[in-house]
């Protein structure tokens, strides 16, 4: 499984309407019929910083195209680079060994 790791400085508007945008889009994959079970996502913010990272693992390259298909990417991903001032990194990440514990 690929996961990609969606980094950036939160700059523009407010963090509480950022958090809900989040939960919805989290809600979205969990409730879409075609990726439902097929992405784990998860959001982290620095405790005391702007810092936002974003862990995302489809279970297949199939589950990572379709959610590109789907209406409320789109307006996630520019919302993401909205709240970011515009710059958002997105790093591949290759896992070499992990415990078996997943939280």
């Amino acid at each position: 499984m690929k996961t990609f790791l969606i980094k950036y400085q939160f700059k523009e508007g407010s963090p509480e309407e950022w958090h809900r945008h989040i939960g919805r889009f989290i809600a979205a994959l969990d409730s879409d019929p075609d990726l439902k079970g097929q992405i784990s996502y998860r959001c982290m913010k620095e405790k005391n910083g702007p810092g936002y990272y974003h862990l995302a693992t489809p279970t297949s390259d199939a589950a990572a195209a379709a959610l590109q298909t789907k209406d409320f990417f789109r307006p996630y991903t520019e919302e993401t680079r909205r709240v970011a001032g515009g710059v958002v990194e997105v790093v591949p990440l290759e896992v070499i060994a992990e415990t078996s514990f997943r939280a």
